[in-house]
């Protein structure tokens, strides 16, 4: 059970490190009054900086208050839409399947980058100044100590289960001398500083910190990529008043859209987190997503040759492919 144990083992140490969500998050909101999350995969204080003016922005076209949340972790912003602490929020595209499945949630757009190249890459990172090749890391020879991403991110921990650890009947647990969990921006420390041999992280993040102009990006060396990923969906709970729901819509469809100044002053706070603005989505945007986590499932029923799980793992990729394949037949493109 290779892909389920280590979400189990990472989702107990998020649990474990965890306290309660940064300031900032009440409870259920009051009337025109919205709480919105935002997913601090670099930790909260940074991600205030950056959300801060754009919340702003929000407040003032909406003419709602803006109470943000920001999550101690990916397990706590599904928790919080469940419990209706928050009503709408910033997602990865993995806690974005949990906050549609169990947290009452749906999405209705998603972000797309600013440099024009859809998607991003799960990756895997090493000291730049290190030996280490991909062919020592599946050795699984316990000489190594490994980083992986919050059991919940998906380029953290889902993609590189699906496209690299699973379908080589590797379990990362049995392979590392020591692993621990860690958002993107600590395991990139980590590995710059030699204090972890190898480690996830995304194309996304490590862009960010050479943008930022931090010198830790040039300090470690990929040495695995994935295929791209879809891009971050947003998302509100389905119960949300129709109203604010329309005026939370008009918002981010338009944010950063246009010519002039002050639009171009949106897109440049927006450049600051990778995002180039929004486009129009729906709960379909998840299917990727889903289907990932399909193909990690029946594999894993693979390599423990579990003729019954094999069966309910097939049946539940071609159900997912079926749905994605009518998807895009309707609206004439892939799904994004």
């Amino acid at each position: 059970m290779i892909r389920r144990s280590l979400i189990v083992l990472l989702g107990a140490l998020a649990l474990a490190g965890c306290g309660q969500p940064d300031a900032g998050a009440g409870g259920d909101a009051t009337p025109g009054e919205i709480n919105f999350s935002v997913l601090a995969p670099e930790g909260a204080s940074s991600m205030q900086i950056f959300w801060a003016p754009i919340l702003a922005d929000m407040e003032k076209a909406t003419g709602l208050k803006v109470k943000p949340f920001y999550g101690a972790n990916y397990t706590a912003l599904v928790e919080a839409m469940r419990f209706g602490q928050t009503d709408v929020g910033w997602f990865s595209n993995q806690i974005g399947v949990e906050a549609v499945r169990r947290g009452g949630g749906e999405v209705f757009a998603r972000t797309f980058d600013p440099s024009g190249d859809d998607g991003y890459k799960s990756v895997l990172i090493v000291p730049a100044s290190s030996k280490t090749t991909l062919e020592d890391v599946l050795k699984c020879d316990k000489t190594l100590t490994f980083g992986a991403g919050d059991a919940k991110s998906t380029s953290g921990t889902l993609a590189p289960m699906t496209y690299l650890f699973v379908p080589r009947g590797v379990d990362p647990q049995g392979c590392f001398k020591t692993m621990r969990a860690g958002n993107h921006q600590a395991n990139l420390m980590a590995v710059a500083k030699g204090v972890l041999d190898v480690a996830t992280n995304n194309t996304t993040s490590m862009r960010l910190q050479k943008d930022r102009g931090a010198a830790v990006a040039d300090q470690v060396r990929v040495i695995w990529e994935s295929p791209k990923l879809p891009e971050d969906p947003i998302i509100w709970r389905k119960a949300l008043d129709p109203a604010v729901k329309e005026k939370l819509r008009a918002f981010f469809l338009t944010y950063g859209q246009g010519e002039g100044t002050e639009k171009a002053r949106e897109r440049e706070l927006l450049s600051k987190i990778s995002i180039g603005g929004f486009l129009p989505a729906d709960d379909t945007h998840l299917l990727i997503v889903r289907e990932m986590e399909a193909v990690g499932a029946l594999q894993e029923a693979r390599n423990r040759r579990d003729q019954a799980a094999i069966a309910e793992g097939q049946k539940a990729l071609d159900g997912i492919r079926a749905e994605r394949a009518a998807v895009e037949a309707k609206i004439g493109q892939p799904v994004q």
